[in-house]
């Protein structure tokens, strides 16, 4: 493993992040364990950063892509695609958008770049709101739109970026607010910041921030934004590649938890659709969709063996209600941790909802981020045989957890207690 870490750092990038002292080979995986290179095993519960949504080694999945490849791989959007007409039908009737079209990427950040390409043009304006501690991808454009400094090496970027408060439910200067004044000053703030510009093009949101730390407002702010926004034509994107295909236990998308004054008019998703397998997409009513007036393909979006594998894996997530089951599970998990919490002084908060769990770690008797314990726990949860994530943005440092929606309620009782041992070592 040295020698495969060191060829690493010397081709691959000094800012292409590893986890763990010792970075992690993962060579196979199956169900919710996967395995490294030196044969040990451990409960995922991370499946790749929210990727590995159903299974590892899924059998209706890994089936499909075989078949598929044993025909054709991949054509182009040059021809007709049978196995993405079909996703695109399933997806555009799924997303409570009317009259909707769906354009397959590579990826989330390839999906909200052609959110930002579409609002933009159909607005005629390269100004956008975006929400503090933020993450929308990698890409030129996604970056310059992100409200997360550890993940925005630039300031340079093709549109003009406001941020909004309001992603940040227990920090920030409306902490202290209960929830419908919360959501009462956050509405304040944004009519007073669109008085001071001309009209942006749309606001783009996570439901739940990912990179952020799964944080959160309360159910029904964005809701209230559209109200204000639909007064200027502003459009309402919501980035839906974390928190997409029932994750959240309670809706299928993320968004429904803000759905009063009804759905986006632009959904991305990316990520647990393609369960390993590279998809992201945009969902748009047809006027924005259509909105552009020059040609356009893409070359590996919406590819035969990419499209077989979505549509296995979403008819086998609805046929199995793992939606029904992150919602039981989750729900279960996250009562475990604040048991385990409040016996702890470094744990400010465990939030999130269905199978999308954070963990804020502070310095005890303080409120400040405390990244050292973050990383201690990473490491000893995988030392006893855990994976998970962590994230957090201004001043804040959190555990990510997300494991695949199939998991067991043994599985989530033995990766509770794996996690509750390694936060004891850090506190």
């Amino acid at each position: 493993m040295n020698d495969l870490f060191a060829r690493h750092r010397q081709v691959l990038p000094d800012w292409l992040a590893l986890y763990y002292d010792e970075p992690l080979e993962i060579t196979h995986g199956e169900g919710r364990h996967v395995w490294d290179a030196e044969g040990n095993r451990y409960l995922d519960f991370f499946g790749g950063i929210l990727t590995t949504m159903t299974a590892h080694a899924l059998p209706e999945v890994t089936k499909a892509v075989s078949e598929q490849a044993g025909r054709i791989v991949h054509s182009s959007t040059l021809y007709l695609n049978r196995p993405m007409v079909e996703l695109a039908e399933r997806v555009a009737h799924l997303s409570g958008i009317p009259d909707a079209r769906v354009f397959f990427t590579t990826s989330g950040t390839e999906a909200n770049d052609t959110a930002l390409l579409l609002a933009t043009t159909y607005r005629r304006t390269n100004t956008v709101l975006a929400m503090r501690n933020s993450y929308h991808g990698r890409s030129f454009s996604a970056v310059g739109i992100t409200g997360n400094k550890g993940w925005s090496p630039t300031s340079l970027s093709p549109l003009q970026t406001l941020y909004v408060h309001g992603g940040v439910r227990t920090r920030g200067p409306y902490a202290e607010l209960n929830d419908r004044d919360f959501i009462a000053a956050c509405v304040d703030d944004l009519r007073d910041l669109l008085g001071h510009t001309r009209p942006p093009a749309a606001l783009i949101a996570e439901p739940i921030q990912g990179v952020g730390g799964f944080t959160s407002p309360p159910d029904g702010l964005y809701a209230a934004f559209r109200k204000v926004l639909q007064e200027q034509g502003i459009l309402w994107i919501a980035d839906e590649v974390q928190t997409g295909w029932g994750r959240t236990g309670e809706h299928f998308w993320g968004w429904q938890a803000h759905g009063q004054s009804g759905p986006p008019d632009i959904v991305t998703f990316a990520k647990g659709i393609g369960n390993g397998m590279s998809i992201g997409g945009v969902i748009a009513r047809s006027e924005i969709m259509n909105c552009l007036d020059s040609n356009s393909i893409s070359t590996f979006g919406g590819t035969q063996i990419t499209m077989a594998a979505g549509l296995a894996n979403l008819s086998y997530l609805l046929d199995h209600d793992l939606q029904g089951n992150a919602r039981r599970v989750g729900g279960l998990l996250i009562e475990r941790l604040r048991g385990v919490a409040a016996q702890l002084p470094g744990v400010r908060e465990v939030r999130g909802r269905g199978l999308m769990i954070g963990v804020e770690l502070v310095k005890p008797g303080t409120d400040e981020a405390d990244p050292k314990s973050a990383s201690t726990v990473l490491e000893a949860a995988r030392e006893a045989g855990l994976l998970i994530g962590k994230g957090g943005g201004h001043n804040t440092s959190a555990l990510r957890i997300a494991p695949p929606l199939s998991l067991t309620v043994a599985e989530a009782e033995e990766g509770a207690a794996i996690l509750e041992q390694a936060l004891r070592s850090a506190y």
